[in-house]
């Protein structure tokens, strides 16, 4: 079972939002979709979703043109969140799990288990604009889970979530892949793409700029990260060949290289001036990999 994503272009007018996208996901991955504004992400989960047609190319699900009727195989945390504020979250779930095929019985059974997990059972007969934003998010998570798609997108899922609730559902969707279903999501933060995803792709005015296994991505960059704490200044190694990019810390310093081999050179070079702490080289994060690629900080 798996999505592909054949040589898809989504054009508009002039103006090409997608373009010869090809991507496989697996039954089971969690797959990190990474872009600027504008990269084409949403597009391009429009398009999944099928309510969007390609220009050209085609999307399927284990074999199958998406279309309209895959709908109770297929859940969407859209980043723009989309309650109904006055009413109280059982309606509206139950109103939403109705759409995707369910009965009543097996929304309400559903939900209480949901809102047992996020510790928040009291909040079935509030209305939604009672809830705060976060637990407005945590409703909205649940709508996108509750019939237990095969396939499920989740667009900004921790956008404006305390860490303690960042957390819970982390576990809440670690748990969905445990149980088989294929993930495809984004972020804005670097380190829950790195922790979560073990596949990615960067995505830049439309094409796939950056594509693979996460940890294959980063031991392919030559680009390695030095962190020195030391007890004595290192700002002589601005000027060493092979050091791009050096930046002071308050124990020391992290400098960007240009390969392994430059690491060689940076020990010998401190190994006569004093004690030397810590001396580690590091691969590049997912954050120096997008900023080389796209050119910007994605923060």
């Amino acid at each position: 079972m798996s999505l592909r994503i054949n040589h898809v272009t989504k054009q508009y007018g002039n103006v090409t939002a997608v373009d010869q996208l090809t991507l496989e996901i697996q039954r089971n991955q969690m797959f990190g979709v990474l872009g600027a504004n504008g990269a084409g992400k949403t597009t391009t989960f429009r398009m999944i979703l099928g309510l969007l047609d390609p220009s050209e190319g085609e999307i399927t699900w284990n074999g199958q043109t998406i279309a309209k009727r895959m709908n109770e195989k297929i859940g969407y945390l859209p980043e723009e969140r989309g309650l109904y504020p006055k009413l109280k979250v059982v309606d509206q779930l139950v109103y939403l799990g109705r759409l995707r095929g369910m009965k009543k019985r097996q929304v309400i059974d559903e939900m209480k288990l949901w809102l047992d997990r996020f510790h928040v059972p009291e909040y079935a007969n509030k209305r939604v604009e009672e809830l705060s934003k976060g637990n407005q998010q945590k409703v909205q998570f649940i709508a996108s889970v509750i019939h237990k798609p095969e396939l499920l997108i989740l667009d900004e899922p921790f956008s404006g979530l305390d860490p303690v609730n960042v957390e819970l559902l982390k576990k809440a969707v670690l748990a969905l892949k445990e149980q088989g279903t294929t993930i495809l999501f984004s972020s804005h933060r670097m380190e829950h793409v790195e922790e979560l995803c073990e596949h990615l792709c960067i995505l830049h005015k439309g094409k796939a700029v950056v594509h693979g296994n996460l940890r294959d991505v980063k031991r392919s960059h030559r680009k390695k990260n030095v962190m020195i704490h030391a007890d004595f200044s290192l700002e002589f190694l601005k000027e060493m060949a092979g050091v791009l990019h050096y930046r002071e810390t308050q124990e020391g310093a992290i400098l960007q290289i240009a390969d392994e081999s430059v690491s060689q050179h940076i020990f010998q070079a401190i190994s006569g001036f004093g004690f030397v702490r810590k001396f580690e080289l590091e691969e590049p994060s997912l954050n120096d990999i997008f900023i080389e690629r796209v050119g910007t900080e994605y923060e």
